[in-house]
């Protein structure tokens, strides 16, 4: 397989659980702009229109609104997994996680994070390992990104198995 049919093979998305501040979606998108994420969401509003998107991402990256858990579910498309990203027993490491060709990565709120419903709807849980208490969640989001395209490229030059 060429490096150009790995590199179009699959898609991912990333989004916030009721995210609390526009700054943060406004972040996450730019990111999703930088590491060629195909689309960004949010499941519930408590932000208002955001002003840091420097890049313009929403010209070239969609942001979905989803109401709720099952609104953002009815809408997956077909065969792509949840993943959700957050401190919780049993997640995955994010560095010995092998990303899906087809992933939706959902981070928790700011403040409340993932409860416990929302991750046991989702297909797997993974952490990013720190030494501090929790990261911001734009942070920990363009992490997962970085994470995802990282391997993607080791995928395509034959380094990981």
């Amino acid at each position: 397989m060429s490096t150009y049919d790995l590199r179009r093979r699959g898609y991912f998305g990333i989004g916030i659980w009721h995210p609390k501040t526009e700054h943060n979606v406004g972040t996450l998108w730019r990111s999703c702009e930088s590491f060629d994420a195909d689309f960004m969401f949010t499941v519930g509003r408590r932000y208002r229109e955001q002003g840091s998107d420097t890049v313009k991402a929403w010209r070239h990256r969609p942001l979905y609104h989803f109401t709720t858990l099952d609104d953002l579910r009815d809408h997956l498309p077909y065969s792509c997994q949840l993943i959700g990203v957050e401190l919780a027993p049993g997640a995955q490491d994010l560095p010995r996680y092998r990303h899906p060709e087809r992933a939706c990565y959902l981070l928790g709120a700011e403040d409340h994070g993932l409860t416990e419903g929302v991750l046991s709807e989702c297909h797997a849980v993974v952490t990013i390992p720190c030494a501090g208490r929790c990261l911001n969640v734009a942070v920990a989001g363009s992490i997962v990104l970085y994470d995802r395209t990282a391997n993607r490229q080791l995928l395509r030059v034959g380094v990981a198995a």
